[in-house]
């Protein structure tokens, strides 16, 4: 576990630094200073997996999970754009509410963001099914994988977005619902 000086010393010796560093790639003060800010909670969350002492680099370290939060805002403001860029061409009648409009964009944010989480083969698969609404023998032709492969990739993109929607579950809740699928197998 992280003692409070090891991270008060990387914050107070790098936060600055790492603020003006974004300020100059994004151009935009108020979100260098969200994305500094995420990326030293990132940095807490990680620390488990990576103690603080270790890291021999701090602003090597620190620009790369920077490069990773800012990879996911442009990724976002994108998304964001063309959503709005296809509203503009709607007749205003058929123009959806402000409200409607942020409702539909935290969606495709909670889109982007399980997809993201899945691997490269379940999201192949996920999206054949939901975007091409090709069915299972169909992708499973398309990959080279089974049906029953197909299944667990599509149980496995369910679980993920369960997950992201109503939280971790307990155990046995999802389980339950959807057939276990071994990582390495993915």
């Amino acid at each position: 576990m992280t003692q409070p000086g090891h991270f008060q010393t990387l914050y107070r010796g790098h936060h600055h630094w790492l603020q003006s560093w974004l300020r100059k790639k994004l151009g935009c003060p108020e979100q260098a200073a969200d994305i500094a800010q995420d990326t030293f909670v990132r940095v807490l969350a990680a620390e488990n997996e990576r103690p603080l002492q270790q890291i021999l680099e701090p602003r090597a370290y620190l620009t790369t999970i920077a490069k990773r939060l800012m990879v996911d805002f442009f990724r976002r403001a994108d998304l964001e754009r063309a959503y709005l860029a296809e509203l503009a061409a709607l007749p205003e009648a058929l123009q959806p509410s402000p409200e409607q409009r942020l409702q539909a964009l935290q969606l495709l944010q909670e889109m982007d963001q399980m997809l993201d989480g899945l691997s490269p083969r379940v999201r192949q698969a996920w999206l054949y099914s939901r975007l091409d609404g090709l069915k299972h023998a169909d992708i499973a032709e398309l990959m080279d994988v089974s049906v029953p492969r197909v299944r667990q990739y599509l149980a496995r993109a369910a679980r993920q977005a369960y997950i992201l929607r109503f939280g971790t579950a307990e155990p046995g809740e999802v389980s339950q619902a959807l057939p276990a699928v071994p990582s390495e197998s993915l």
